[in-house]
């Protein structure tokens, strides 16, 4: 039988299993001492100043919009392709949320899209914005700041799609994906497919202290044990709950197994990037895909075709056991989205962007030899449909 080829697959070794068993035979099986190991290690990988792990990348977009303050009234950009997560959050805080239309040629939040909304808007009208590094290219988020504090904006950048990835500013440096120079609060996930796998799990980096400490405050029910914090001290045993939190928190066995990930993250992010290039170079003037900007670190979470007969070209896949998939239908056609007063035709590059789009196999493990089955598939399905039409020529009488 024909082995099953995912467009996501994690990448678990004995290495990681063996760090899982550790913990496993420790006194710590969660809120223990590898949480704080892991959200140091990661901190040190992305190049910020704190970080704070939780129970998954939906939980880190709720605390982030938390901490900011959005409540009724608030009211925040984001991009429609995206997982609905990153518009979820804001309505989880009682905010509302609006979209901008992305860059037909990257995918990503069109930024002077944005421009165009802030301009039309009332000033004060927008509280903040959350960029989406889509499929790991990563957004200038220098350019983004730049807006942001014209109009007086906080930011959150979703990066789930882009440890290990960057972009250059306008001085010639490397920005790292979450690492806080631009943003005020940053975002990962550590679902199976992402880069870095701990079954479930998130991550929040900031450079700020204050975002910080409330960060960690809210992650555990709002209670806190530490003796500077506390209105009284009546013994050891003592703790107080001193705002309405959440219990967002990961295990000690999920970050044994995200720490033992990360050692290896430089290789994955390399190996997709090899992958990226075998695609770009099969597919170079027979297969349209996404611009990627000279100079930027793209990470590679997903590797994005478009076609204009998707859907005949993801059942063909299917039938040679090559399981391609679509990200994403944009946010603001869903049904829910539709009942806050969205609809259809109100993001064009959204929607045609939906319309052609293909995530192909994309993941470290990925071998030479799938791969190869991947474009072969594709350039035969691609070649085949593109023949002419032999049309018959009429009698003459």
């Amino acid at each position: 039988m024909r082995k099953i080829i995912p467009y996501g697959r994690q990448w678990i070794t004995d290495e990681d299993i063996q760090a899982v068993t550790d913990t496993l035979r420790s006194d710590w099986l969660t809120q223990g001492p590898v949480v704080e190991e892991f959200e140091q290690a990661f901190a040190d990988y992305v190049g910020a100043k704190y970080a704070v792990a939780v129970s998954n990348g939906t939980t880190a977009l709720h605390l982030c919009t938390e901490v900011l303050w959005v409540q009724e009234g608030t009211k925040v950009i984001t991009t429609p392709i995206t997982f609905a997560a990153s518009a979820n959050c804001v309505l989880y805080s009682g905010g509302d949320i609006d979209f901008a239309d992305i860059d037909p040629e990257t995918a990503l939040i069109d930024i002077d899209y944005v421009r165009q909304m802030l301009e039309a808007a009332p000033m004060g009208t927008y509280s903040g914005i959350i960029p989406v590094n889509f499929a790991g290219y990563p957004v200038n988020l220098e350019k983004l700041h730049e807006l942001a504090n014209e109009y007086g904006l906080w930011m959150i950048e979703d990066a789930c799609h882009s440890p290990g990835g960057y972009f250059v500013d306008s001085q010639g440096d490397e920005v790292r994906c979450g690492n806080g120079q631009y943003a005020d609060l940053s975002i990962f996930s550590f679902h199976p497919v992402k880069h870095i796998a701990c079954g479930e799990g998130g991550m929040i980096t900031t450079n700020n202290p204050h975002l910080y400490e409330k960060l960690r405050l809210l992650r555990t029910h709002g209670i806190t044990k530490n003796a500077e914090q506390l209105t009284q001290t009546p013994g050891k045993w003592y703790y107080e709950m001193q705002e309405l939190g959440y219990n967002y928190r990961i295990t000690d066995m999920q970050c044994a197994l995200g720490l033992s990930q990360l050692k290896r993250a430089h290789e994955g992010v390399e190996r997709r990037r090899e992958i990226a290039v075998k695609y770009d170079e099969a597919f170079y003037g027979q297969v349209r895909t996404l611009a990627l900007e000279e100079g930027v670190g793209h990470a590679y979470h997903l590797y994005v075709i478009q076609v204009e007969n998707r859907k005949e070209l993801y059942d063909y896949l299917r039938s040679q056991g090559i399981y391609a998939q679509v990200h994403y239908i944009p946010v603001h056609t869903m049904p829910y989205y539709k009942k806050l007063g969205f609809r259809e035709g109100m993001y064009p590059n959204a929607e045609q962007y939906y319309e052609q789009c293909l995530s192909l196999p994309m993941f470290p493990t990925l071998t030479d030899e799938e791969q190869d089955r991947v474009i072969n598939h594709i350039l035969e399905f691609v070649n085949e449909i593109s023949k002419p039409t032999q049309v018959p020529q009429l009698m003459r009488a």
